[in-house]
């Protein structure tokens, strides 16, 4: 059976046919190739690219072979840089960016002296990266999915995140809501909060978010509203995921802001022993990606480079990188000691000499926006809720004991996981009451250990 189709051709009255628009353009894109031909005596179809005779190897985005520049606005002293291109930001907006940075190293002083004191089993710093991290927190809307690596706590306390949700987590507590006082401290996440759990894994949040940006692309009700964020290091932009996430988002395009820290280390390994290149930044143009590397210590300058890089993914439903330079001060966790490969004096000078705290603290002050007073009360405040928040977490106990069975699989459950169960089942009620140790650490679970549950109601 014959279906009726469009006509290629349109016949006129007139003793010629007509083309349509369409074809018009193949007929003549045809002509220009067999003149090529022609002219040259090359039956290849005409090249897409700039032909040179000349051989000539690049080694550098730029034509000149300069390294990619650094956005900054702030110069040390707080001061906007002549001809700077400064973001809008009212007092509001400033205040609460400065207050969301000063949280990060009362918190980061706090648990380092806890985990040492044994009170809490491990923490990772955000020291030197204040700026980085909630600069460009600043910049999302607060339903923009977020995939960090493990130091962006500032993102996630930004958004809303509270002390006793952090705490909780910390602790390892009943209440913990982000893995149920199963993992160790870091493994942050919050549904309410748009921000994914961290997993510990290197970079793998990077593909990952390259997948929930092309999620977005396809809901009707986000499309060309909200980007996928993903956060990771230049080491973890030496993986291959790192690689594979931006093919992904490049080749089957998603609404992706790749943000890279650059804080200068890989645990102990310098960035100089990374790459060879131009950093990061110089990897996005290769994929096809709108890149810019901004001064990472300064949070006006990082806000207003991430405003426009999600500006511009979502506008575009593309990826876009942004390299934020900055310095890690701290160690890489409390189970690293960075003197051990880095000179502690080098580390003091570059604190004192680039503080991106007290750079955008000087912004303000200059702004008429916060005074000495105001940032007394502020550190006295964010102490004291603080430490209220920790005892209030540390006074909880830790969630039943048959709970670490629970939730590990989906669907049903594995003999093993049931045999495993009974055999601990079994331990705590011969061991329990008569050997010190575990008396002394039942008491840390909610109901002591001596809660199980019925065969029964597992198997359901």
């Amino acid at each position: 059976m014959l279906r009726a189709t469009r006509p290629l051709i349109h016949v006129s009255s007139s003793r010629f046919p007509v083309l349509t628009r369409r074809h018009a353009r193949r007929f003549v894109s045809s002509l220009l190739a067999e003149a090529h031909a022609n002219h040259t005596g090359d039956r290849r179809p005409p090249p897409q690219n700039a032909i040179t005779s000349k051989l000539h190897f690049i080694n550098s985005v730029n034509e000149d072979g300069s390294q990619i520049p650094m956005y900054r606005v702030l110069d040390g002293a707080g001061k906007v840089i002549e001809g700077a291109e400064v973001p809008e930001i009212d007092e509001a907006l400033a205040r609460r960016i400065y207050a969301s940075m000063v949280h990060l190293p009362i918190i980061d002083d706090v648990l380092c002296n806890l985990q040492r004191q044994g009170k809490i089993a491990f923490w990772m710093t955000s020291y030197g990266e204040e700026a980085a991290l909630v600069g460009s927190a600043a910049a999302l809307a607060p339903d923009d999915e977020v995939l960090s690596q493990y130091r962006e706590l500032g993102v996630l306390l930004y958004r809303g995140f509270g002390y006793d949700a952090l705490l909780n987590h910390v602790c390892g507590n009943y209440l913990d809501g982000c893995t149920g006082g199963k993992n160790m401290p870091m493994h942050f996440g919050s549904r309410e909060h748009h921000f994914h759990m961290i997993s510990a894994p290197l970079a793998n949040q990077i593909p990952q978010a390259a997948g929930v940006g092309y999620a977005l692309k396809r809901d009707p009700q986000r499309r060309g509203r909200n980007c996928a964020v993903v956060y990771f290091g230049e080491g973890a932009a030496s993986e291959g995921d790192f690689h594979a996430g931006m093919m992904f988002a490049s080749t089957i395009p998603s609404p992706t802001l790749f943000f890279a820290r650059n804080n200068g280390f890989a645990i102990s390994t310098p960035a100089s022993e990374q790459y060879y290149g131009d950093g990061v930044a110089a990897r996005g143009p290769g994929y096809g990606v709108h890149t810019v590397r901004v001064d990472g210590n300064d949070a006006l300058a990082v806000y207003g480079a991430v405003q426009e890089a999600r500006r511009l993914c979502i506008r575009d439903g593309r990826a876009v990188l942004v390299e934020a330079m900055t310095y890690r001060v701290g160690h890489h966790s409390t189970s690293d000691d960075s003197f051990a490969y880095r000179p502690r004096e080098a580390v003091e000078e570059r604190r004192r000499l680039d503080d991106p705290i007290a750079r955008f603290r000087m912004f303000l002050e200059s702004r008429g926006w916060w005074n000495a007073h105001e940032e007394q009360a502020l550190l006295a405040r964010l102490k004291d809720e603080f430490m209220q928040a920790f005892r209030r977490a540390e006074a909880l106990p830790k969630p039943e004991l048959q709970y670490m069975f629970s939730e590990v699989y989906g669907g049903e459950e594995p003999w093993t996981l049931r045999e495993n169960r009974e055999d601990l089942k079994r331990l705590v009620e011969k061991y329990g009451d008569v050997w010190e140790p575990w008396r002394t650490d039942l008491k840390k679970f909610r109901g002591e250990g001596r809660t199980w549950p019925e065969e029964a109601q597992m198997e359901k």
